[in-house]
């Protein structure tokens, strides 16, 4: 066996050269390395601990308008001559597609701006410290109320990555990023009955992170205000999504948007380009360019640059979500939105996908209602993205007279996703990018709250 190769942009270029030889005519590279770590602490002591580096490189290569795609992790001059032989076969032998191909080359990025994506300092991370981490954010839960009286564990990862990405109309380009994200998950007990919750921190720098004691307060917070849960009767009334859960609707949206969605037939957006979708309250955002977050890249899995864009703005829908294959199918060009894992072809993904944030905080909203429910959790996937229909367990705090009183469980919530959107009547200030999808608090006017 020959030695392992570098994974280098030259690499990816002499790749593709050899496939042009053998009679491919476009074709792409990509190659990512990294070096993970990960370790689980439950009642303080240790159930896991991994790490792991590593190497993979995918080819994409196209004969005319059939492709085919493969990959490996053995990086060897020997096992790359085999991978692009076996990917030409491949790609000879399936079925031709007049929407296959790359991007013309006038669309790929010419400039890549540095995000800020990489916390190099973060390397020097000693292994205890990493386990400390989680077995103090789990300390505190525990120590925060003697009802609190189990964990299912506390969990601090983190993930250093390389991306290397060039195809045949001469663009080649990489980033470096890490990750890291710190959580716990304790378990709380009253009158015999036990509630969970949790609480995380995700962020690109490590230093950015909430501290472990804030990780455990707010997670023992969330659980103890689910204690002597109760259910409420079936009645329409106004809902407050509190911002993990209105992120959830966020995430509902975007796979509506996507162009696979729409060309399948499958999204209740199709033919919607133009129109009123929701409140005009909402303005919708994708942005792969914020600095430091979460979702943010130069350019996507094809080359193109990313950007920001108005997906909606005041309720108007503006934009779709699309790579250059359901963009060419709809006929509509890239929103630079492809995501690619490394054996597999584009798909469709955000990048920084939110809801831009309303005048109101929080306090403001839940103020606002005489009667109604505070959703702190969503259950289940009762969504269809082509009629819109979206029915979903929850559970959460009752409202009464502007007020949060008592904890709710065990109940249905039930709407339409193309009436929820309307009926969207306050957003709060509230909004943190915590996830590549973000929203703030929202209250949507009414929705059917099925109970007991």
């Amino acid at each position: 066996m020959m030695d392992r190769l570098e994974l280098t942009q030259e690499l990816a270029s002499d790749l593709l050269a050899q496939a042009k030889q053998k009679g491919a005519s476009q074709g792409d590279a990509l190659m990512v390395e990294s070096d993970s770590f990960s370790a689980t602490v439950r009642l303080g002591e240790i159930e896991k601990v991994s790490q792991a580096q590593e190497k993979r490189l995918g080819l994409r290569l196209f004969f005319g308008q059939s492709s085919a795609t493969a990959a490996t992790s053995d990086i060897s001059r020997e096992s790359l001559e085999r991978l692009v032989d076996q990917t030409c076969v491949l790609a000879r032998s399936t079925a031709q597609d007049q929407f296959s191909g790359l991007p013309h080359p006038e669309e790929l990025a010419r400039e890549l701006p540095e995000l800020d994506l990489l916390d190099d300092n973060a390397r020097t991370l000693s292994v205890e410290r990493k386990i400390s981490l989680a077995r103090e954010a789990e300390e505190r839960a525990l120590s925060f109320d003697p009802r609190i009286i189990n964990s299912e564990g506390a969990e601090f990862s983190g993930q250093f990555s390389r991306v290397i990405y060039s195809n045949s109309h001469g663009f080649s380009g990489e980033y470096r990023g890490s990750f890291f994200n710190l959580s716990v998950a304790p378990v709380a007990k009253l009158d015999g009955l036990m509630q969970r919750d949790s609480w995380y921190s995700s962020k690109r720098k490590f230093s950015r992170l909430e501290s472990p004691q804030s990780v455990g307060e707010k997670a023992a917070q969330r659980v103890l205000r689910r204690l002597g849960a109760r259910k409420v009767r079936t009645q329409e009334v106004p809902v407050v999504f509190d911002p993990e859960t209105a992120g959830s609707l966020l995430r509902q949206l975007s796979g509506a948007l996507s162009g696979y969605s729409l060309y399948k037939g499958a999204s209740f957006l199709i033919g919607k380009l133009g129109n009123k979708i929701a409140s005009d309250l909402v303005t919708v955002v994708d942005d792969g360019t914020i600095p430091a977050a979460l979702g943010s890249k130069p350019f996507d899995a094809e080359g193109l640059p990313t950007r920001e864009k108005k997906i909606v703005e005041k309720g108007i829908l503006q934009s779709f979500l699309l790579d250059t294959y359901s963009g060419r199918k709809l006929g509509y060009p890239s929103t630079g939105n492809a995501s690619r894992s490394v054996g597999g072809p584009p798909v469709v993904a955000p990048t920084n996908f939110y809801l831009s944030p309303g005048h109101h905080t929080p306090e403001e909203i839940i103020a606002s209602v005489e009667e109604g429910f505070y959703i702190t959790e969503l259950i289940g996937f009762g969504v269809n993205l082509l009629t819109g229909d979206y029915s979903r367990g929850a559970a959460g705090l009752w409202i009464e007279k502007g007020k949060l009183t008592y904890p709710v469980e065990e109940v249905t919530i039930a709407g339409n996703l193309k009436e929820m959107l309307l009926n969207i009547a306050m957003i709060g200030s509230d909004l943190e990018m915590r996830g590549r999808i973000s929203a703030p608090t929202i209250m949507i006017s009414h929705m059917t709250i099925a109970g007991g």
